[in-house]
């Protein structure tokens, strides 16, 4: 099939599948979606890059309108279509909207700028000696617990050790921590503690790598600590799932946890001990909000901001009157992962499996060139997200690799590739067989998310059936945020592929999502190749930044080859905010703290 019937194709299906959402929804839903159905019709392709957006017109910062009153209280929305874990705690957490929920009460002791280099106007400063290894950190007096006791060098010294004991059961044990001098024996049990960390003084806290790198200042050193007066009698196995981080968490952040329903809402009151000074809000109310609803929970006034707009709702409802629209280049992107391997608990590192489903890079490849996501973009998104190319997203222009065009969108490349591969249609109806001549069944994997999850998916699978392929969604329906992580983090033998999405840090290293040794490398896929770049990306040869984009151009290269995963789309956040709101933003660099967003009325204004 030639690329334009193509493209009309994928038009065809948008349509049918956004009216029968629409037959679905009411309301002004109902309108939306037939709105955006109309847009795909293909007759009107000529004309289809109209109503198109840039992230490039937003701003991250809020426009300041009236005068702040003193006090009040402030709703945060959580958008998903399913309850927040309840891991509370940095140390332990997986989860994004986890990770929402904690931003409210607890922090990093350091802070970056907007080229994600830490600072010295976080909670703690640091110097760094000759020799790049040896970090000496020195946390402020007035930072304390929100119980009133002082956040110590001993407390950022057990979270280390927590992390790095054999009974930890979170994410966070990676390179990031093996790179500290004595943490590896420490983690064998061959000693009681890690020798290269040491408590100078109640408030400083020398830690000495192994290696020198430039990462160690963008992103790899660990800021969070964990109260050792609350957690320290603990067991290490018995800590993620305690009573102080599920239901009675602490932190030293702005606000204070005062009451949980779990999985559904958090309401916080302010922490007028704050080290940075009393917040200007008497109290926020984080609750989920279901993606179906986030328009109406905005208009009514039921909430002040969101975590994240579906950007496909947007041209609808660009001008609603009562909020504000931020924008900035997400760091994150969706992407379509293959299942390569399996993850060696006892040995800390993925095991590739030569044998799995999705062993043969021609068929990965085939994969990727099956799809348009060019087009996904500008008819579901309405530019807002757009095709992905290589997995250093845009968010760090310094080392995202612009001239490297991935795989293209080519159904006639993808065909040729399985037919040089072996995946031949046997007994000519239209599907490949695998290369033993038996049906070959793909099992995808996707998430339940807003009202485009479906079509989407649907999309992705229409396009792999159109060069052969038989791809059908996992038990036959999409799966809830925490179900498709357990199984994809478990390996579930029952995937072969998924789609997921990645919220990438502030320091560039993939090592923690695409590392041999990383829980987070959910794909499984290690080589040798791998392995010499990302240790050459954080070498002390590195610092010199030009060597360092070569090293990650030559990263992002391998892996448009090697494709244990593939970019589907790049991001924009947008966020509307209240006109009632004062100083917030959103993003890197903009020098505007929680503490300091104010109101200018008692309750939101309404449209």
């Amino acid at each position: 099939m030639g690329k334009s019937k193509f493209t009309k194709a994928l038009l065809a299906l948008m349509l049918v599948l956004l009216l029968t959402l629409a037959a679905c929804g009411g309301g002004d839903e109902e309108s939306a979606q037939n709105n955006d159905a109309d847009s795909t019709d293909e007759t009107t392709e000529d004309t289809s890059k109209e109503g198109l957006y840039s992230i490039d017109d937003f701003s991250q910062i809020k426009t300041n309108e009236g005068e702040a009153m003193e006090g009040g209280s402030f709703t945060y929305g959580l958008v998903s279509d399913t309850a927040f874990e309840g891991t509370l705690n940095w140390n332990f957490y997986s989860g994004g909207p986890d990770a929402e929920v904690l931003a409210w009460f607890d922090e990093a002791l350091l802070t970056w700028d907007a080229n994600y280099v830490y600072t010295q106007d976080g909670a703690a400063t640091y110097e760094v000696a000759e020799d790049g290894r040896t970090f000496t950190f020195t946390i402020k007096d007035n930072v304390n617990w929100h119980d009133g006791q002082p956040v110590t060098a001993e407390d950022w010294e057990f979270a280390h050790l927590v992390i790095g004991h054999p009974d930890y059961d979170g994410p966070r044990y990676g390179a990031d921590f093996t790179n500290i001098e004595g943490m590896e024996a420490y983690h064998a049990g061959e000693a009681d503690s890690i020798s290269g960390i040491k408590v100078i003084d109640e408030k400083t806290l020398e830690i000495t790598y192994i290696n020198s790198s430039p990462s160690l200042v963008t992103g790899s050193i660990w800021t969070y600590p964990l109260a050792k007066h609350i957690f320290g009698e603990m067991e290490v196995a018995e800590m993620s799932a305690s009573d102080a981080v599920r239901q009675n968490p602490i932190g030293f952040g702005p606000f204070k946890v005062d009451s949980i329903v779990p999985g559904e809402s958090v309401v916080y009151t302010k922490n007028e001990d704050y080290w940075r000074g009393e917040p200007n809000l008497d109290e926020v109310v984080l609750k989920v909000i279901n993606p179906n609803v986030v328009v109406q929970a905005l208009k009514s006034g039921d909430v002040d901001t969101v975590d994240s707009f579906p950007v496909n709702q947007f041209p609808d409802n660009a001008d609603m009157s009562n909020v504000e629209f931020l924008g900035m280049t997400d760091r994150a992107y969706t992407y379509i992962g293959f299942k390569l391997g399996k993850w060696d608990a006892e040995a800390g590192e993925v095991i590739p499996d030569p044998e799995a489903k999705m062993a043969d890079v021609n068929l990965r490849k085939a994969m990727w060139h099956a799809v348009d996501n060019q087009t996904v973009g500008e008819q579901f998104y309405h530019g807002l997200r757009w095709n992905a190319t290589t997995l250093i997203p845009p968010s760090h222009p310094e080392f995202h690799d612009a001239s490297n065009a991935g795989v293209a969108y080519d159904p006639e490349a993808a065909n040729a590739l399985l037919d040089e591969a072996g995946y031949e249609d046997v007994d000519g109806d239209g599907i490949r067989e695998d290369k033993d001549g038996n049906p070959l069944v793909i099992n995808f994997a996707s998430m339940s998310g807003d009202d485009i999850a479906e079509p989407l998916s649907q999309y992705y699978i229409q396009a792999w059936k159109e060069v052969g392929l038989n791809v059908q969604l996992l038990d036959g329906r999409l799966q809830e945020f925490n179900t498709f992580y357990d199984r994809v983090e478990a390996d579930d033998p029952a995937i072969d592929i998924y789609q997921g999405a990645w919220g990438v840090g502030i320091d560039v290293d993939p090592t923690g999502l695409y590392g041999r040794t990383a829980p987070y490398n959910y794909t499984r896929y290690a080589s040798e190749e791998n392995d010499r770049l990302l240790a050459e990306g954080v070498s002390e040869e590195a610092f010199d930044v030009d060597y360092r984009k070569d090293i990650y151009n030559q990263w992002q290269q391998l892996m448009v080859d090697e494709i244990p995963a593939f970019p589907t789309l790049y991001r924009a956040a947008v966020v509307p905010v209240n006109n009632r709101v004062h100083n917030y933003s959103i993003g890197d660099g903009t020098n505007m703290y929680l503490y300091e967003i104010a109101v200018t009325q008692e309750t939101p204004i309404a449209e």
